[in-house]
Parts: C-alpha cells; structure tokens; sequence
C-alpha cells in the first residue's frame, strides 16, 4: 500500500514537472506572440488595408507595403506582385505613409548630399532645386531607399535606367544623383524642356508618356507624382535664397 502510495506521488511529481514544462513552453510562445503583437501595436499602428506603410529595415532600407502579417517569428510584409518574409528583429519601424514627408528645407550647405546635387545639376544644366526635390520625393535622403518595384537609391534609379546611365551601384550617392540627373536631363530633352512629361517619363516610363498621346498617363500615382515634385519644387523655389536658386529653371509646364 505504501509502495503504490509512493509510485503514485512520484507519477504525480513527474506529472507535475511536464506539465510545468508544457505550461512554461506555453507561456513562453505566448509571451513572444505578445511582445510581436505589442510591438505592432504600439510602433506599427495596424496599418488600414486602402493605405500603404513604409517598412524600415535594420540596414537602412525603405520598403513600401501594402500590408504585413505574422507568420511564426517574422513579418510578412505584401508588395507588389508578391511578398516578403522578413525577421521581426530587422524591422526597425513601420511608419503610415502619411507621415512620410520630404524635407522642404531650401538647398543649403546643410542639405544632405548639396555637394553631389550641385555637380551634377551643373554638369546636366538643370536646376538643382529641381534635383533637390526629386530626391525628397524619391527617397527622402535615404540613399539605401529600395521600392517593391526595386527602384534604388536616392534617385530610385530601376537596374535597367541604372544601366543605361551607367551607375555601377544605385546605392552609392554619387553614382545615383549623377545616373538621375543625366536621366531627368535626358528626358527633358526629349519632351522639348516640358517637366511635367519629363517628370511623368520620370516615374511611369518614357514609353508610357508616348503610348498616351504624349501626355501624363492616366495611373494615379504618376498623377500624383507629377503634383507633389510640382508643389515640393514650387515652395523650395520660393522659399531658397543664394546661388542655388539663381540658377536658371526649365520650363516647369505644370
């Protein structure tokens, strides 16, 4: 009697010791599960399904996202045409895109990169607050900016734009706003110094401007494009003052 009344203790201490481990285990994914859902709540702010997100990256990269979910330990993160997973420990932020904003401030010694901006514009005799507000509404400054399309760098130069005009590493500042510049400049060119078809080349393709009559194609994110380097462009006009903005500016067309 004493011996099934000792076996049954140590089943039961047994019992207990796996169950603790189970529930231990448990509470452990369930801590993690709310850590991830804490951390989506509170930085990531659930983003609405009609609104894109901009997913920063630990290495610097800028990825636009129409919607993430979790799946075990990572992220994945719905792009164009597909999706990613990606670790949570690489997601620095994810930020609405509402409040992904350019720097309006006039081009100045304090404006990154200034010194590239100023190169090239001379270089390709364009304005370099029309340069200045590209790259702001590019990739506000990020030089490691990637999109879903997989446009890179400060001037989000496609691999084959890249190629054309010569850039060996989209990711290296220098290279990108020289590649850009000359692109842009190329452009204008073409469509007989006209900014809005340039700028409408700029982002949907030359031959998609042409395939439309020459005129700016009917996709809402070139139109609004086009509108925001209008307004950016416009107030930095506006608001510069020295030498930059001395210099003489294309015919804006909008």
């Amino acid at each position: 009697m004493r011996l099934k009344q000792q076996r049954s203790v140590s089943s039961d201490r047994r019992s207990g010791s796996q169950q603790a481990c189970y529930t231990g285990l448990c509470f452990r994914k369930l801590r993690k599960l709310a850590l991830v859902a804490a951390f989506v709540a509170a930085c990531l702010c659930a983003a609405a399904p009609a609104r894109a997100d901009y997913v920063v990256l630990r290495n610097g990269s800028r990825l636009n996202v129409s919607g993430y979910e979790i799946v075990g330990d990572k992220f994945r993160l719905h792009l164009q045409g597909g999706f990613a997973d990606v670790p949570v420990d690489d997601i620095v932020t994810i930020e609405p895109e509402e409040i992904f904003q350019p720097s309006l401030e006039p081009l100045s010694d304090k404006t990154p990169f200034q010194r590239l901006i100023l190169a090239a514009a001379a270089r390709h005799h364009l304005d370099p607050d029309l340069i200045h507000s590209v790259i702001a509404i590019e990739s506000n400054f990020n030089p490691k900016a990637l999109s879903p399309k997989n446009a890179r760098g400060l001037m989000q130069l496609m691999p084959r734009t890249a190629e054309l005009m010569g850039v060996a590493d989209s990711f290296d500042p220098e290279q990108n706003i020289e590649g850009g510049t000359r692109y842009l400049s190329g452009l204008l060119k073409k469509y007989k110094n006209n900014l809005t078809l340039a700028l409408a080349a700029y982002n949907a393709g030359p031959d998609t401007v042409d395939k439309y009559g020459h005129s700016i194609p009917p996709y809402l994110e070139t139109m609004k494009y086009v509108q925001r380097i209008a307004k950016t462009y416009a107030k930095l006009k506006a608001d510069a003052s020295g030498p930059a903005s001395a210099q003489p500016s294309p015919n804006a067309g909008f």
